[in-house]
């Protein structure tokens, strides 16, 4: 089973400064039939006006990842934690017992333009945490692991068993991952557009996949993606 979440469906908030597309429920938009995908809660694009962003709010029982598509995103917490976020690379913020921070386009001339996505925990209590780590070069032409439960293969730690891959791949050029039984996938397109098991996906669309054997991507112009594998 593959189900299309169409870009064009997808809520959205537009403000002054921000424009944001949801593609779950998120905010003032508020669907049933789009509350989360197993343990995936929230996948927001964000694009943010030069020098603008979130102030400081806080945040509880939440495994926060953030994907930067162009520019810079500026991040401070309350653990201490002020970094830059930057194309290739994936921040991990665990919201466990209570956390604030906030987030600003760190440019005064250009948007920066993310994704950020919610994953609810498998474990409720754990102190606040934060990682981030820089893919670089690993992402082209393939689909790289970039967050899972154990961290394996260089990946960042999330606090749910689930499995995170990013990849930007070239127009004729395909990757397959198995699909395991009893766990649920979502595929999401940032950029670009591909086939998922012959299903076509353009850029913003995301696919609801369960039960298949195998998921294969193939890109049908330059697409950059992520692929989540986790429990149902």
């Amino acid at each position: 089973m593959i189900n299309v979440r169409k870009s064009a469906a997808r809520g959205s908030t537009r403000i002054g400064w921000l424009d944001s597309r949801h593609s779950f429920s998120f905010g003032e938009y508020f669907d049933p039939a789009q509350m989360h995908w197993g343990p995936l809660r929230v996948i927001n694009e964000d694009v943010v006006a030069p020098g603008a962003g979130f102030p400081t709010h806080p945040h509880r029982e939440m495994e926060i990842v953030t994907w930067v598509l162009e520019g810079e995103l500026a991040h401070k917490d309350s653990t201490g934690k002020a970094e830059l976020i930057r194309p290739g690379e994936l921040q991990r913020m665990s919201a466990g017992t209570g956390i604030t921070h906030s987030e600003f386009n760190a440019s005064a001339t250009k948007p920066v333009h993310l994704l950020q996505i919610w994953l609810l925990p498998g474990v409720a209590g754990l102190p606040p945490g934060y990682e981030q780590k820089s893919f670089g070069s690993d992402l082209d032409g393939a689909l790289r692991l970039v967050a899972s439960q154990d961290a394996r293969e260089g990946s960042v730690t999330i606090h749910q068993d689930a499995d995170l891959y990013a990849g930007r791949l070239g127009a004729g050029q395909s990757q397959v991952l198995p699909a395991r039984p009893g766990r649920v996938q979502w595929v999401q397109v940032a950029r670009g557009a591909a086939t998922l098991n012959g299903v076509a996906l353009a850029q913003g669309d995301g696919a609801a996949v369960k039960g298949e054997q195998r998921l294969e991507i193939a890109a049908n112009d330059a697409v950059e993606l992520l692929v989540f594998d986790m429990a149902a």
